[in-house]
């Protein structure tokens, strides 16, 4: 009897608060994968200082796939989009799966709306969301108006520990600057706590958030690899 070994898949993150979301996930969406974490908060903290992703910050991104790659990772999922243009990068130079956090949340926005809402606390990750959104649509040749919504304010008040202004303010963004658009695209996955917090009804447009719908890509791609593997067999 042949038998297969499991596939793994390696996470990278830019904050420790994502490892417990992304491991429920994970059991839940890819009980026949093994996957492990790796953490590096400075590749955000420097695309905060600076403003924009720093080509030196693109290279460490690079440098932290080739090291899940040597650990063994059958794919990569990177989970912060401030970082995406790195990820995109490390796409074009590794035979292995590389996924951005965002880009499948980015197929489904674009195929279901048509006037997208996109919501954000920072530029930095604001920019390189809308970027992907354009990329996705010009590549499924469908036209989108894309609605910015940057909430100035919020992440120096989480920062802060400020939790409840956080809130208010991406309550009043989603309630009130985004309305009329098909649907809403949440730039930073841990804006979904404040949209679970609303009333039943009380937004009229879907909302889409990253961390689902990129696990259970990376299970599409690891599990279609495995039964390919099988298949050569």
């Amino acid at each position: 009897m042949v038998t297969t070994a499991r596939p793994t898949l390696a996470l990278i993150h830019t904050s420790p608060t994502l490892t417990p979301v992304f491991t429920a996930l994970c059991r839940q969406h890819l009980p026949e994968a093994d996957f492990f974490h790796m953490v590096d908060e400075s590749l955000i903290q420097d695309t905060i200082r600076a403003g924009r992703l720093r080509k030196m910050t693109m290279r460490r991104v690079v440098e932290q796939v080739a090291s899940a790659a040597a650990a063994g990772a059958d794919a990569v999922l990177v989970t912060c989009s401030s970082i995406g243009p790195g990820v995109a990068l490390a796409q074009q130079l590794f035979d292995l799966p590389v996924l951005r956090i965002d880009e499948a949340m980015a197929e489904v926005a674009v195929r279901e709306g048509h006037r997208i809402g996109v919501l954000a606390t920072l530029r930095t990750t604001l920019d390189p969301t809308t970027e992907l959104l354009r990329q996705k649509a010009a590549d499924a040749n469908r036209s989108v108006e894309l609605v910015e919504c940057l909430c100035e304010g919020a992440f120096p008040a989480v920062l802060a520990g400020d939790t409840e202004t956080h809130d208010r303010l991406l309550r009043k963004a989603l309630l009130e600057d985004l309305k009329g658009v098909d649907l809403i695209v949440l730039a930073q996955a841990s804006m979904a706590r404040v949209v679970a917090t609303l009333e039943p009804g009380a937004l009229a447009m879907p909302v889409l958030s990253s961390p689902e719908l990129a696990v259970l890509q990376a299970r599409r791609v690891l599990v279609g690899a495995q039964a390919a593997e099988r298949d050569s067999v």
